[in-house]
């Protein structure tokens, strides 16, 4: 006998409305996704950004003003006595350049390496300054003519024209010659972070991994993909030229971090950390980390939070490491050992808890080695008719099964 189907309007109702769910949260997680890469990039400007000035002259007191002036805010200026301490303070990493102030030059001192966008600004804002210097001292020279225009009547020499202040560019730390723009530096970091994430994603997903066993393959993981990303990066690119072992150890704690905190979050909220952990270090981390342009560039809050995520933090870490000899980086290194102590002690102890949580349903089974795996559904089963269910639970009929073993037995 064919039975007839049964369609239910409310199975309809909910597909639509299913439907209608998804088309305005996907529209909307994309706008969010692509506003958080545009804006900071759109907003790109000087906040405090560090550089020097060296000297006292009247020159290099102009120099500040005008530059407080054309960037209110722009800059953080620091007052160095002669060029080499301004030198000096660009390889310790304390200001990203320095301008130099003469009479009749100005010495721009920018670092490629600290951030290509930053030494073009700086190069920028050198020209402007020569500029203005000079457009200064030429309504001085103009100024005068009017009271030396008597003599100049006479016969007499007019005040001379000033000469151009010449404009030179020093490059104290230099970015790598097969990369002279950074561009392999500043492209590495989301690749990276992807492959952070699926490396949690792996090993948490791993059921015959223990605990423990987790937490050694994420820093064993990590290890040996940073070895391969800095093969890459070095060996076949030529971007990240000097201390190799101190940028590969950046490299693994960077790493270290991401995976570590994305398989503890996986450990303690289930497949949702996943989405939680792409939406942290990928759509905020990776376009607040500054690593394209600099920290200072971009907006006050996104320079914040961007230098507390394991993207910013590593970001920064391995420029110190490959071109300045670690200066400033032991800020980089807390935030970075932070979030991978966290997200270690999140595998471990989430699984324990959950083990705990699980532990009255395992002492169910009543033959030891049956216990039923935590993601087996059960079986529903049927109720007993009546007359079965009396039959199995009567004491009579218990009792008549009993004699009539007893007899059979007898019997043989």
């Amino acid at each position: 006998m064919g039975g007839k189907t049964v369609k239910t309007p409310l199975v309809g109702h909910q597909s639509w409305r299913h439907v209608a769910i998804m088309a305005v949260a996907l529209p909307l997680v994309i706008s969010l996704a692509v506003m958080a890469y545009a804006w900071p990039a759109a907003r790109i400007a000087p906040r405090d950004l560090p550089v020097g000035i060296v000297g006292t002259s009247t020159a290099s007191q102009g120099a500040v003003e005008g530059l407080a002036h054309s960037k209110p805010g722009g800059f953080d200026f620091h007052l160095y006595p002669d060029e080499a301490s301004a030198r000096s303070a660009i390889r310790e990493r304390d200001v990203y350049g320095a301008f130099v102030v003469a009479p009749s030059s100005l010495t721009v001192l920018e670092s490629t390496a600290a951030s290509p966008t930053v030494a073009q600004l700086l190069g920028k804002t050198g020209q402007q300054l020569a500029a203005h210097a000079s457009k200064a001292a030429a309504d001085r020279a103009a100024s005068s003519v009017h009271g030396t225009s008597a003599r100049s009547k006479k016969g007499e020499a007019g005040p001379k024209r000033p000469a151009q202040i010449r404009v030179r560019t020093v490059d104290v730390v230099q970015t790598s010659v097969d990369d002279p723009r950074g561009v392999v530096f500043s492209s590495a970091l989301l690749p990276l972070t992807i492959c952070s994430i699926m490396i949690a994603l792996v090993i948490a997903m791993s059921r015959r991994l223990r605990p423990g066993s987790r937490l050694m393959a994420l820093i064993v993981v990590s290890g040996a993909a940073a070895l391969g990303v800095y093969v890459v990066a070095q060996g076949f690119l030529g971007a990240l030229p000097h201390e190799p072992l101190a940028t590969w150890a950046s490299l693994s704690l960077t790493i270290l971090a991401i995976s570590a905190t994305t398989a503890g979050v996986l450990t303690l909220v289930g497949s949702a950390g996943l989405g939680l952990s792409a939406a942290l270090m990928v759509f905020v981390g990776n376009p607040f980390s500054g690593s394209t342009s600099a920290p200072e560039l971009l907006p006050k809050a996104v320079e914040d939070i961007g230098q507390w995520l394991p993207p910013g933090a590593g970001a920064s870490l391995v420029r110190g490491t490959a071109y300045f000899n670690g200066n400033d980086s032991a800020g980089h290194i807390a935030v970075l050992t932070l979030w991978s102590v966290l997200g270690l002690a999140a595998v471990l102890f989430g699984h324990r808890a959950s083990r705990v949580g699980n532990g009255p349903v395992a002492h169910e089974s009543a033959t030891p080695g049956t216990e039923r795996p935590a993601n087996d559904v059960a079986t529903p089963q049927l109720p007993l008719a009546p007359e079965e269910s009396a039959d199995s639970s009567s004491p009579a009929r218990i009792g008549m099964h009993a004699h009539s073993h007893a007899r059979h037995a007898a019997g043989t």
